[in-house]
């Protein structure tokens, strides 16, 4: 198995599809990764990291790795490894916080989204760069918080935190570009 020369985008969407299939065949996996405001309230920060791991079934995950892969590849490319996992991290811990202290407390949230919408808002800044047309990707963006709403069930708390993560970590990060 060759993992060297692989980029972090295609690692990370291995290792949450891995997790997946570890979620599906140990009793109390999803449990022990997700995030509610109460287990954030009890000072479980780990959470606010291990809630990528563990998607609410086979749809949700195929939706948030594949728009990772989609989303990720270009930003990565754009800012580097090391920047890039700054964004990574920084989406996903604003939409961690934004469902732990937004939501009702013993509401768990389970998926990746954060760092999926922290990329959509990184790429709309960034996006002409790498050649991507950035006004498709706020139609995205609105087009998936429409249907966070429509469909229910959606932690839409979540995608704009991580929307304000990414968006806020890349404008930081072309400061210093």
């Amino acid at each position: 198995m060759r993992l060297r020369g692989q980029s972090l985008t295609t690692l990370l969407v291995g290792f949450i599809a891995l997790s997946y299939l570890v979620q599906l065949l140990l009793p109390g996996y999803e449990e022990a990764l997700w995030i509610s405001g109460f287990d954030f309230q009890q000072g479980e920060y780990w959470r606010l990291l291990t809630v990528a791991l563990v998607h609410g079934g086979f749809f949700h995950l195929g939706f948030n790795l594949y728009a990772f892969h989609i989303l990720g590849t270009p930003v990565e490319l754009y800012f580097g490894r090391n920047k890039y996992i700054i964004v990574l991290l920084t989406s996903l811990i604003f939409g961690s916080l934004a469902s732990a202290l937004f939501n009702d407390p013993f509401t768990a949230s389970v998926g990746a989204s954060g760092i999926v919408f922290g990329l959509f808002g990184s790429l709309a800044l960034v996006g002409e760069r790498v050649g991507i047309e950035w006004r498709g990707i706020i139609g995205i963006v609105l087009i998936n918080f429409a249907l966070g709403f429509v469909l229910g069930g959606i932690d839409w708390r979540a995608h704009v935190g991580g929307l304000l993560g990414g968006t806020l970590i890349t404008l930081a990060l072309n400061r210093s570009k």
